[in-house]
């Protein structure tokens, strides 16, 4: 069996990347960062959701030698003109660990408190790269439109989603199917793109 690392220890972000990637390259064992010993992972400095994707995707094919698939996502709020965007993990600078998810949804829900409906859209952003031990590296990207709602809405998802409705959505991407969740999101459209390239480089 085929072996590609996804660099990321959010259990809820790897499991949303492996049910995406597992269906589009048939035979594929998609491992996450806490199958290898721990490295000290690269800090995201990139002023761009590509740089930082390529930065932690580098760093998971030097650790591991296999082909690495790395995602940098966020969120872009037009009304914030585009932020918090590359910075929307540590947009509220809580620790994710110390409730960081919350904290961010918090901000974001008082920042937008006096912005009207119409002027709530927004979009969720992502750039997926793949680095492989032969030296090649490439970057697609994603994107899925929508708005900020004005209360959180269910319990699936994670980071914004319980505040994000997509375009044509009456509910919040916390609120859908993982499987509907995946066909519009800008992680699913990214890695669809990839899919091919990566099937490449585990057959070449």
């Amino acid at each position: 069996m085929s072996r590609v690392v996804l660099a990321s220890n959010n259990a809820k972000k790897l499991a949303e990347l492996r049910r995406i990637l597992e269906p589009l390259v048939p035979g594929i064992e998609v491992l996450g960062l806490a199958d290898f010993p721990a490295y000290d992972e690269p800090a995201e400095t990139e002023p761009t959701f590509e740089g930082n994707a390529l930065i932690k995707a580098r760093a998971a094919l030097q650790a591991t030698g296999l082909p690495s698939l790395a995602d940098d996502s966020g969120l872009c709020v037009d009304a914030l003109n585009g932020m918090p965007g590359v910075l929307s993990a540590r947009w509220s600078g809580v620790p994710k660990s110390e409730g960081g998810d919350a904290a961010n949804n918090r901000l974001l829900l008082s920042q937008l408190s006096d912005v009207p409906p119409e002027r709530r859209t927004a979009q969720f952003r992502c750039a997926m790269a793949l680095c492989t031990p032969d030296g090649r590296e490439l970057v697609e990207h994603g994107e899925m439109a929508g708005r900020i709602l004005a209360a959180e809405h269910g319990g699936g998802g994670f980071g914004y989603d319980p505040l994000f409705a997509a375009d044509g959505y009456d509910v919040s991407t916390a609120e859908l199917e993982p499987a509907e969740k995946d066909r519009i999101s800008h992680r699913g459209k990214a890695l669809a793109a990839i899919a091919p390239a990566v099937v490449a480089a585990l057959t070449a």
